[in-house]
């Protein structure tokens, strides 16, 4: 059999992160409800296939929490005031000595903090996959330019179902019965 392609994700290799999901900007976010319910889907596909996750929050103070549905389910949420991630040492300086290299990047906005975000990590040398069905800005010019902006960069344009279908790899796996029902829910209606 042939060695797998570098350029897919690998469960072993991925981190999921979720920026700035926040409860006082989420309702001024294009299709947020939409964008919300494929976040909460990455979360699950990554317990499933054992991808750790993490998030941020963007000044939590004026912004407010991360909103419920997805703050339930995880551990600790650092803060920042930069735009950028890259203020969020912790998470990234002790995936430097792992073998994650890829981060799958989900959030708002688009082109804010989750672009910012995607060129910080391209620079540290880590493979940025946007989900661009998880990510998503006030107004739709703001939010297509900065997918085409980091795409000319070098950083992948993926979906949240093919994320979790290349978590999996093969029907043989154990969890696809789990995903093949994940996959199958239904989207919230606007």
């Amino acid at each position: 059999m042939h060695p797998r392609s570098s350029l897919l994700l690998d469960r072993n290799r991925s981190l999921l992160l979720i920026i700035d999901v926040q409860e006082r900007l989420l309702p001024t976010i294009a299709d947020h409800q939409r964008i919300v319910w494929n976040i909460g889907r990455l979360i699950d596909g990554a317990q499933l296939f054992g991808v750790p996750f993490s998030a941020t929050e963007q000044y939590p103070k004026g912004l407010g929490a991360t909103v419920e549905i997805i703050r339930q389910r995880l551990e600790s949420i650092p803060e920042k005031s930069m735009f950028s991630c890259r203020e969020c040492t912790s998470l990234f300086s002790s995936l430097l000595d792992t073998k994650i290299r890829q981060i799958v990047l989900t959030g708002i906005e688009t082109h804010v903090c989750v672009q910012q975000t995607a060129f910080d990590l391209s620079a540290m040398g880590f493979d940025v996959y946007l989900v661009v069905d998880a990510v998503g800005s006030r107004f739709e010019i703001d939010r297509q330019t900065a997918v085409d902006r980091m795409r000319i960069a070098g950083v992948t344009p993926v979906t949240t179902e093919a994320v979790m279908f290349e978590w999996c790899e093969t029907s043989a796996d154990s969890n696809f019965k789990a995903l093949s029902q994940l996959v199958r829910q239904t989207a919230p209606q606007h």
